[in-house]
């Protein structure tokens, strides 16, 4: 692999972990009534000031590219409901952030280059959509489809992507504004990785987010031949699928192939999260979905005077240490770009904490206190990857 110093690694790939750009952009828009909530709080449509409105979007990402490979290397349509199921999970959990858990609407949009993908892919996302928001009501989230948009545009698209929006009514008083978190307050990290009691198969963590570092740095050169489609024909040629990997190889580490780990479904954290928010809300002060920024992204939320320090992270998961090996990039950008196997953190006393990591535990998903919060002067971020190895951001 060709030493490329990281900073313009993503650059050259077409994608920023911190998307300083957009934040530039949006920098002068109203935020909305809670500026600190994780999500943009408006106010309520039907003119009630005790309720709020919430209109919010995100989607799969460039995962929809490495689904494409494996279901031309595979034949295996499956992988499809779990793309369906990383463009809702992005957009759900980010509303448990804000407290936020029941009459959700969900608007799908997909847009496809019909000359590579078929009719049989719109059905099995569409299908996958239906299945996943049948299983979240289950676990009492009530959310719906309002349908959507399937547009073919070709000209703009290479291959597909899967996108969705939800919009959401609330009562004021229980959104989760992130304000009040405080010096003393722990972060209970809820694991991205691993085979809960919910997941229909081992999850290796990876999310939504970095998919197309992951993509890259870990696949197979053939790739670039076999598929030109499956990412940008601008990207220069000697940053993109330079791994060891192919997707139908199984590592004795893991106990799926690589195409499968990385294609993992975005975990939803509704089954947990759901009880102990209706439970005890007022006990939690602020929760960050580590998304795009990876653990950077408490930055943009907490409120100043307040240092994270992040000193106690569970075993690094397979996906992650992969990604650092055959990437060459920094731990500093690792952490800032990727969960690195912890996809929530919620800010909270020790009381609650311990709580929260019990109910975790009987439902076999990992959740651990992964540090505490300090007062300062500077509004800080600490990491400590190992012992030795600490990381300081800004």
């Amino acid at each position: 692999m060709e030493s490329i110093p990281e900073e313009n690694r993503y650059a050259l790939r077409g994608v920023s972990s911190g998307k300083e750009e957009v934040h530039q952009a949006i920098q002068n828009l109203d935020q909305g009534l809670f500026p600190d909530a994780f999500c943009r709080i408006l106010p309520d449509l039907a003119g009630d000031n005790n309720y709020v409105s919430v209109m919010h979007a995100d989607g799969a990402g460039t995962k929809s590219s490495l689904a494409y490979i494996y279901w031309k290397e595979t034949g295996d349509l499956s992988v499809w409901e779990g793309i369906a199921q990383d463009a809702i999970v992005m957009n759900t959990d980010d509303l448990l952030c804000a407290g936020i858990y029941s009459d959700i609407l969900l608007v799908s949009t997909i847009g496809r280059s019909k000359h590579k993908i078929p009719g049989e892919i719109i059905s099995t996302l569409i299908q996958g959509t239906e299945k996943f928001l049948e299983e979240l009501r289950i676990y009492g989230c009530s959310i719906y489809s309002a349908g959507g948009e399937t547009a073919d545009v070709g000209d703009l698209v290479r291959t597909i992507i899967v996108d969705a929006s939800v919009y959401a009514r609330a009562e004021k008083s229980k959104i989760i504004r992130n304000k009040t978190v405080q010096e003393g307050d722990v972060i209970v990290g809820l694991a991205s990785d691993g085979l809960t009691n919910w997941d229909s198969s081992w999850n290796s963590g990876i999310g939504s987010n970095g998919l197309t570092s992951a993509r890259h740095d870990l696949l197979h050169s053939e790739y670039l031949i076999k598929y030109p489609e499956s990412l940008d024909g601008s990207t220069p040629k000697n940053v993109v699928y330079q791994g060891p990997w192919k997707v139908t190889d199984t590592p004795a580490e893991i106990p799926v192939n690589v195409g499968k780990a990385i294609l993992s479904p975005t975990r939803t954290f509704i089954p947990l999260l759901l009880p102990i928010l209706k439970n005890y809300q007022d006990k939690i002060h602020g929760m960050i979905h580590t998304t795009g920024g990876g653990h950077t992204k408490c930055l943009h939320y907490l409120p100043a005077g307040i240092k994270i320090i992040k000193n106690n992270f569970p075993a690094l998961p397979w996906i992650f240490q992969q990604i650092h090996e055959h990437s060459g990039i920094s731990w500093k950008q690792m952490y800032s770009t990727f969960n690195m196997g912890i996809r929530m953190e919620i800010y909270t006393d020790l009381n609650t904490a311990e709580l929260i990591i019990k109910e975790a535990s009987k439902m076999n998903l990992g959740a651990y206190i992964i540090g505490h919060c300090e007062s300062a002067s500077d509004h800080a971020l600490e990491i400590h990857h190992t012992a030795e190895t600490k990381i300081y951001y800004p």
